[in-house]
């Protein structure tokens, strides 16, 4: 199948958006095959602000229509409790949020932009998507990251070569139970490496410390900045370490 056969076939759909490569270019392919598509952000803890900016911003630079749902995450224990299935309870948590609103407005179809890369054995959240009935056209049509990117690429698309963004709950250690200041500090925190310049990097919670995990290219860099960020960082956390296996 290919996505004009599938917007074809589905011509009213909900569609869970994040502002990432993936679900932006699926609410592009939606919009540009003519259907009645709607995208549902749904706003938690677990995004930073810059992910609802550029959601918000995508979807008006392509005239689609968007909700946004505010959630908390952390009102679910088994989410805040950031056990190893954490991500199933909360992707089951935001989809039936959206199946909710999107069933107010007639959307019987919910879809989302897992492609044909993302491995099912090691994203839990997956099995709620099975189990709500959620379907992935990127997936389903056998697109691969690269292929979207370059999509994406080609239509003018400014998402298309944004770095893969996890949330920022997985920047704490499994069985650490999760905060809201946790979450808060680990956003300012990355937010101090962005705007030194550094990009697709995560800061892992380790205890009350910092570890940076940077790509190899990016190695050089933040020993140029050590200083810096050492200053920058102090604020948040009570010793700064860098993991020398890069991502």
């Amino acid at each position: 199948m290919t996505l004009k056969k599938f917007f074809e076939e589905n011509r009213a759909a909900a569609l869970a958006f994040s502002g990432g490569v993936d679900s932006s270019y699926l609410l592009y392919a939606g919009v540009s095959e003519g259907c009645d598509i709607c995208a549902y952000y749904v706003k938690t803890e677990f995004q930073p602000q810059f992910e609802f900016d550029d959601a918000v911003r995508f979807a008006s630079e392509i005239g689609a229509k968007l909700k946004i749902i505010e959630l908390s995450a952390l009102a679910d224990e088994a989410v805040r409790k950031n056990a190893p299935d954490r991500c199933y309870h909360c992707k089951k948590r935001i989809f039936s949020a959206i199946s909710r609103e999107a069933t107010r407005y007639g959307y019987s179809l919910i879809i989302d932009g897992t492609n044909a890369s993302d491995d099912a054995d090691d994203r839990p959240g997956m099995r709620a998507l099975d189990e709500l009935g959620v379907r992935s056209p990127l997936r389903e049509c056998g697109m691969a990251k690269s292929e979207i990117r370059e999509r994406s690429r080609i239509a003018g698309l400014f998402t298309w070569s944004k770095p893969a963004y996890a949330c920022l709950a997985t920047r704490t250690a499994t069985g650490t139970e999760l905060t809201a200041e946790g979450l808060e500090t680990t956003e300012r925190a990355e937010g101090e490496l962005e705007a030194m310049g550094f990009r697709d990097f995560h800061i892992r919670t380790v205890g009350k410390s910092a570890k940076i995990q940077v790509k190899k290219e990016q190695l050089e860099k933040i020993l140029v900045c050590r200083e810096l960020i050492l200053e920058k960082l102090a604020p948040y956390y009570d010793g700064v370490t860098l993991d020398l296996e890069v991502r």
